[in-house]
């Protein structure tokens, strides 16, 4: 059977970050679906076109990897598209507290799913979409936190 892994997000933009966790994730599964989510809870900075059209870029020499946007709940989508992973990264311990509570509820709502965490590579812990977009709105530099393929 295909080992297939969903890597949800909501890419807004993707970093060099999110990059590394897919890139070491690639020897793991036959497949990585990067899931551009919809998160009530988040204001984005950039249409979902514009953040699928990026992850293609960085990856299009890569045909293990492919982008597509979903709503609602993560298994749900994991269940559609015959995912049996979600790849999760971890910066920190709190990253790793609230996505372990996520991980657990998963797992109850659809057991055939399971979560794989990686560590970031310590180079990559401070950097955050939500750092990168502040950086943007106030016009500060982005270029070493960001995909070469990213251009604002």
């Amino acid at each position: 059977m295909k080992k297939i892994a969903l890597f949800p997000g909501t890419f807004d933009p993707i970093t060099i970050g999110h990059v590394n966790i897919i890139e070491r994730g690639l020897p793991l599964f036959d497949e990585i679906i990067v899931g551009i989510g919809h998160n009530s809870s988040k204001s984005t900075l950039f249409p979902v076109e514009k953040r699928a059209e990026w992850i293609s870029l960085v990856f299009k020499n890569q045909p293990k990897v492919r982008a597509h946007f979903y709503e609602g709940l993560t298994v749900k989508f994991c269940e559609e598209i015959g995912a049996q992973y979600i790849l999760r990264g971890i910066r920190n311990m709190a990253d790793f507290d609230y996505e372990k509570n996520i991980a657990q509820m998963n797992k109850i709502i659809y057991p055939q799913a399971e979560t794989v965490f990686l560590m970031c590579d310590p180079a990559y812990t401070p950097i955050s979409s939500s750092v990168v977009r502040d950086l943007i709105r106030n016009g500060g530099e982005t270029s070493a936190f960001v995909p070469k393929e990213v251009q604002f």
